[in-house]
């Protein structure tokens, strides 16, 4: 089984199970990971998801045994493509939970996520250029509206590995705590986020990813938009009346 899957509440708990290759994202896993996203998307049971791996790697990067052989028509064939954008269009709260490597397609895949909660002994790289390739699932665009160009040029150029302090520095991850303390530190994140209302939460997604890729001037049209929708919503009116009568509001998703 390359992925396991625990329910926690209104949270979830995706972890990656591929731990003789470190986790190496195949097709297999990709297609796991993505079928799994996608009906969990359309849960209404589930507010927030985790994606997680193990203690020596989230992922270490794609499996090079399934690209070694590939031309440039059969590279563009391959599903992977499909796998990334199923990722990018899942529309709740993801949160990488991230221990050991985190390399090639691993970082990508946790720069795909919404927040990242790493451990001290977390190691971050894009170090496709050694194997004479470059990132090409969102490695170069992701990074560098991240990191800024320098440090990204810098990563990708070289393919240096960077530790969890470094990567905290360069906005990277949300916290570092110790690697122990990484599960329940994602855990207690997405229940935090899972508390919340579930129609605003996907809205405000929605309008800080749009700003990753607009004009500020069309991501605050979207914003204004999305912001009027949610009085539409049966838990603004309830998160309203339960902030002037003084109680905890009852959040259902409607």
């Amino acid at each position: 089984m390359v992925l396991i899957e625990e329910r926690q509440g209104l949270v979830t708990v995706l972890r990656m199970n591929r731990p003789d290759v470190l986790n190496a994202l195949n097709g297999e896993l990709m297609e796991a990971l993505t079928t799994r996203l996608t009906a969990l998307d359309g849960d209404p049971e589930v507010r927030v998801v985790v994606l997680t791996g193990h203690d020596r790697a989230f992922a270490a990067g794609a499996d090079i045994a399934e690209l070694v052989g590939n031309t440039p028509v059969t590279i563009q064939e391959l599903p992977m493509l499909a796998y990334w954008e199923r990722i990018r269009q899942f529309s709740k709260p993801l949160i990488a939970a991230v221990s050991g490597w985190a390399l090639g397609g691993g970082m990508e895949l946790m720069m795909a996520c919404d927040m990242v909660i790493a451990g001290d002994t977390a190691r971050f790289g894009q170090p496709e250029v050694k194997i004479g390739i470059m990132p090409g699932a969102g490695g170069t665009q992701r990074l560098t509206k991240t990191v800024g160009k320098a440090r990204a040029m810098e990563l990708v150029v070289t393919g240096k590995t960077i530790k969890a302090d470094e990567a905290l520095q360069m906005g990277l991850v949300n916290r570092v705590v110790p690697q122990e303390l990484v599960e329940s530190a994602a855990l207690e994140l997405a229940q935090t986020v899972a508390a919340m209302p579930p129609l605003a939460v996907r809205f405000a997604k929605e309008a800080v990813l749009m700003a990753l890729d607009t004009p500020l001037e069309v991501g605050l049209s979207h914003e204004r938009r999305l912001f009027s929708l949610l009085f539409s919503t049966a838990d603004q009116k309830e998160g309203m009346t339960a902030f002037l009568e003084k109680r905890p509001a009852n959040f259902h998703g409607r």
